[in-house]
């Protein structure tokens, strides 16, 4: 074993214990049903979470709302939002902040735990999978270049290899302004691109994904990094005005992050999310905040349903 190799082995022992350690004391089902709520962690986000709070109007909806809301009553509690930033998405449910950069997990302040599980479309990464444990996965994603309408890049033509479609997309960004996101699924570092050669550009200010497009629009960048739902949304939104020039990354997977000392509490969302697949419940929920979605991944919602 090389230096190096021992130095991360002993690191990722080291992580992995101080994550335990501060689950510790964190609750599962048991506990979560003695005190009779669940709470809900979630960053407002496409379709997933949609939230206002201003002066005495609130407005909470949403695919993973009405599904955590339903998983709520399955287990017989009240539900319980708890709105976050992605920068502290990941504190609130296990305590401990954490980053992603220069291709390893950054640990981050100690934080307090505010919820029981996040779920806003959280896409499933590795580096997210060392910090906590997801659910059966319940909605497809992969990361998409988007340009405006006006740009001279051009949509390519598919392969049939994604390896080499993503090939040809990042061959096109060379010396191009790309618009993206750290700490969320529109992260430069989890698809190489600052080897592209590609001017990446972060956002000066706290920006949410669903902002974006109006930036691309409003000349920010010539073009951003973009998931499947809010790309769904965003050409329905700007008819005209946007093109997608072809993927950036493999197929993804969304799915609800829990705790790693919450065993049972996942494997009850698991139950739950294979019950109302069975019954046309999940169903119906994704037609109602993703119709579109079915044009672009009907196989997938296909093999769920059986």
């Amino acid at each position: 074993m090389t230096v190096n190799k021992l130095r991360k082995t002993i690191s990722h022992i080291v992580f992995v214990a101080i994550i335990f350690s501060q689950n510790a004391l964190a609750t599962d089902l048991n506990e979560i049903k003695e005190k009779g709520v669940l709470r809900h962690i979630g960053v407002p986000y496409a379709n997933f979470i949609s939230y206002i709070n201003r002066d005495d109007f609130q407005l909470l909806s949403g695919l993973d709302v009405d599904i955590v809301k339903g998983f709520s009553e399955s287990i017989g509690v009240e539900y319980q939002y708890v709105p976050a930033e992605w920068n502290n998405v990941i504190g609130k449910l296990i305590g401990q902040n954490a980053q992603f950069k220069n291709d390893q997990i950054v640990l981050g302040k100690k934080s307090l735990i505010e919820g029981d599980i996040i779920a806003n479309g959280v896409t499933i990464l590795d580096w997210r999978a060392e910090l906590a444990d997801f659910s059966d996965d319940y909605f497809p994603s992969a990361v998409w270049l988007v340009a405006r309408a006006d740009s001279d890049l051009e949509p390519i033509q598919p392969t049939g290899s994604i390896d080499k479609d993503i090939e040809k997309v990042k061959k096109l960004i060379k010396g191009r302004d790309v618009l993206t996101m750290e700490q969320s699924c529109l992260d430069p570092n989890l698809y190489n691109l600052y080897e592209t050669g590609a001017n990446i550009i972060e956002p000066e200010r706290s920006r949410k994904l669903n902002e974006m497009v109006p930036a691309i629009l409003n000349k920010d960048a010539e073009s951003t990094l973009l998931d499947v739902a809010d790309t769904l949304i965003a050409l329905e939104k700007w008819p005209g005005e946007i093109k997608v020039i072809g993927p950036i990354s493999q197929d993804q997977r969304m799915a609800v992050a829990f705790r790693k000392s919450s065993p049972e509490l996942r494997k009850a969302f698991n139950q739950y999310l294979a019950t109302i697949k069975e019954d046309g419940t999940y169903q119906k929920l994704v037609e109602k905040y993703y119709p579109s979605v079915f044009y672009f991944y009907g196989d997938y919602f296909k093999k769920s349903n059986q």
